[in-house]
């Protein structure tokens, strides 16, 4: 399927026409029609992408890369905040570097690359234990 089928059938799902979405996000007319032939820039993708709640992989490959819901920004943000309180009562010992304590400006840079660290970790589990992904 092409990028402009996507958007076709996406358009379907919303009861709006081609023409109609090309005037909703300000394109001109027959843009997303040229699509076939030639290579839209990021912006108007992203303008779709948007417009329909997908992915950008979606739109370009027609596979939809795991996203982080509601749910797992709670999860996410309840896992931080626990690992850091116990950081912070030093439950499981100080936190040190090198032998010196964990200043208060590192903690937050830790805290930081430590919710980074979470929410890949996340997307590569869903990706692993989805149940769905070999459903055709």
């Amino acid at each position: 399927m092409t990028l402009k089928e996507r958007i076709k059938v996406l358009a379907n799902k919303r009861n709006i026409s081609l023409p109609a979405l090309e005037a909703e996000l300000g394109f001109g007319n027959s843009t997303i029609v040229k699509w076939d032939k030639s290579i839209p820039n990021a912006e108007k993708l992203n303008a779709v992408d948007r417009y329909f709640d997908v992915s950008m992989d979606y739109l370009l490959n027609g596979t939809e890369a795991p996203m982080i819901t509601d749910r797992d920004e709670r999860d996410i943000a309840k896992d931080l905040d626990n690992i850091m309180r116990k950081l912070a009562s030093k439950e499981d010992g100080p936190a040190s570097f090198d032998g010196q304590e964990l200043s208060a400006e590192s903690a937050e840079l830790f805290r930081e690359e430590l919710e980074i660290a979470l929410r890949r970790l996340k997307l590569i589990n869903k990706e692993k234990y989805n149940p769905n992904k070999n459903k055709k």
